[in-house]
């Protein structure tokens, strides 16, 4: 009689979590991540108007649709960096999303157009992890509930605290990335909180990647120490994701709308059917007629030339951020003339030029647009001067370089500088810089030899001029130690990355660029 009572009692209780429990069947979640402006349809693109079809397609057979993005959708591409994302968000309003993660690159326009391009969104910009200084809250809403057919889905939204290293720094002063333990116990008061709210679905939407590089606040690593999330939608790395980690489904569809992700609920799971380009072969008019307009009118003014390149500028990746390349030594070459030019009247020299290998794209040989110069620097980054000595100029030069061979972010393409890099050598680690991401060179000098600055030989006691961006400037990178108190002083001179380089082609090679950027010109040697 008592083993009966018991079997009676547990039939009963799983009927009532039967009852209670949700169904996700109908349910269909779709998800994009660094689109990065590439939303209008192209070769090995798919484009907004292909997502929104695809909702549509779903929701006319039923299905109940969850839209959503996992960050750096408003920047790169010039669709949408002339209008500083603007278009971006009015296609995702006109597509239909539900939430987006903000990523590091939400913020390379500044926190005020951050704020402006949430605000203008019908859907909410998320993340749980920045905190503002001030006020201890977070800078966004750290999470939504959506309704969906039954379904009451709570989503998270996680930014990378990359993002503090990664964007120019005066872009996220004030504010908080939490990492590390912080983090996991950031997201798991908002699972929690979720749950108690009566959400069936947790969703982590997530721009922070799986590389190793990223230990500690991966998507892989919050799964693994945060509980209750249902699935996680994942950007930052580019990659195309699709496994389990504890169990949990981790999806991420790559980048530049070459893929979009569909999951799906069957036999107890999730699970992702990732389209590649190609697959769905729709368009959802209305949106592409808004992407197209936008398209043609970015492209009255990008097409203006001015100038012709006799040879291809390789700014290809990961070449750009592993080696030096004649795209870069161009650059470079560009960024330290414009100094030496707006400087001129004031005496001051100018020994050198370092840019980092944040290079967007290669320059084609013939003619030369706005657009081709908008595309590999699209940031629009002040050129300054920054006064420092021989010893702190090593500092950056062992630290930018010490993912070498490796890419990296960091490394440095120069002008007036020449110098050698033993890549046999382990980089030694010192602390991390502010940003959390590269650290202070224990031995500098160590691999990294600078053997001439301005034509005159290297001394650490010197003191030199360097020109480079604001980002550099202000310790993004691996250039922290630019943004130590009393390190380095930094004078403006009122151009921007972009306009530097359009003036040293109209103005000092005549509308030409010539073949002594054929090839390399040989400033940095990498040893074995």
């Amino acid at each position: 009689m008592r083993k009966f009572l018991w079997l009676a009692l547990a039939l009963t209780i799983a009927a009532f979590q039967a009852i209670g429990a949700a169904d996700f069947s109908n349910l269909i979640v779709i998800h994009t991540n660094d689109t990065h402006g590439y939303d209008q349809k192209a070769d090995g693109v798919y484009g907004m108007a292909a997502v929104a079809a695809l909702k549509q397609e779903y929701e006319a057979k039923g299905k109940d649709v969850l839209l959503v993005d996992a960050g750096d959708a408003i920047q790169d591409h010039n669709l949408v960096n002339l209008s500083q994302g603007k278009t971006a968000v009015s296609f995702m309003n006109a597509a239909g999303y539900d939430a987006m993660a903000l990523g590091n690159h939400e913020f390379d326009y500044g926190q005020d157009v951050t704020l402006e391009r949430a605000a203008e969104a019908d859907f909410p910009f998320l993340s749980c992890n920045i905190l503002v200084d001030a006020t201890g809250k977070t800078f966004v809403r750290p999470y939504t509930i959506v309704e969906k057919g039954g379904v009451t889905v709570g989503i998270i939204g996680i930014t990378t605290p990359e993002t503090a290293g990664a964007t120019n720094p005066k872009h996220v002063y004030g504010l908080t990335f939490l990492d590390g333990q912080d983090l996991y116990d950031a997201v798991q008061s908002n699972v929690d909180y979720l749950r108690g709210a009566g959400c069936d679905l947790i969703v982590a939407l997530g721009h922070v990647g799986s590389e190793p590089i990223s230990e500690g606040h991966r998507s892989d690593d919050i799964l693994r120490h945060v509980q209750g999330i249902d699935l996680f939608i994942d950007g930052h790395d580019h990659r195309v994701k699709n496994y389990r980690v504890d169990g949990v489904l981790l999806a991420s569809a790559g980048s530049h709308l070459a893929n979009i992700g569909v999951v799906s609920y069957e036999g107890g799971q999730w699970h992702e059917q990732n389209l590649p380009y190609g697959v769905f072969e729709k368009e959802n008019e209305a949106v592409k007629a808004l992407v197209d307009a936008a398209a043609e009118d970015v492209q009255a003014e990008l097409s203006r030339p001015i100038g012709t390149s006799e040879v291809v500028l390789d700014g290809s990746r990961p070449k750009v951020r592993m080696e030096e390349t004649n795209l870069g030594d161009f650059i470079a070459d560009a960024v330290l003339w414009q100094a030496r030019m707006a400087t001129a009247a004031e005496g001051m020299n100018i020994d050198g030029a370092i840019v980092n290998g944040g290079l967007r794209a290669s320059i084609t040989a013939g003619a030369v647009t706005q657009g081709a110069v908008q595309g590999v620097l699209p940031y629009r980054n002040q050129v300054c001067v920054v006064t420092m000595t021989g010893e702190t100029l090593l500092e950056i030069m062992e630290a930018s370089t010490a993912a070498a061979p490796y890419p990296a972010g960091a490394f440095p393409q120069v002008s007036g500088i020449e110098m050698t890099v033993r890549t046999d050598i382990p980089f030694a680690k010192g602390r991390a810089y502010g940003n959390g991401k590269y650290y202070k060179p224990a031995k500098p000098g160590q691999r990294v030899t600078i053997h001439r600055v301005g034509g005159k030989d290297f001394s650490p006691d010197a003191v030199y001029t360097i020109a480079t961006y604001e980002f550099v400037s202000r310790g993004g990178d691996a250039y922290g130690v630019l943004a130590e108190p009393g390190r380095a002083e930094t004078k403006y001179v009122g151009y921007t990355d972009a306009e530097a380089v359009v003036n040293y082609i109209q103005d000092e090679l005549q509308g030409r660029i010539g073949t002594e950027y054929a090839v390399p010109q040989g400033r940095m040697q990498l040893q074995p």
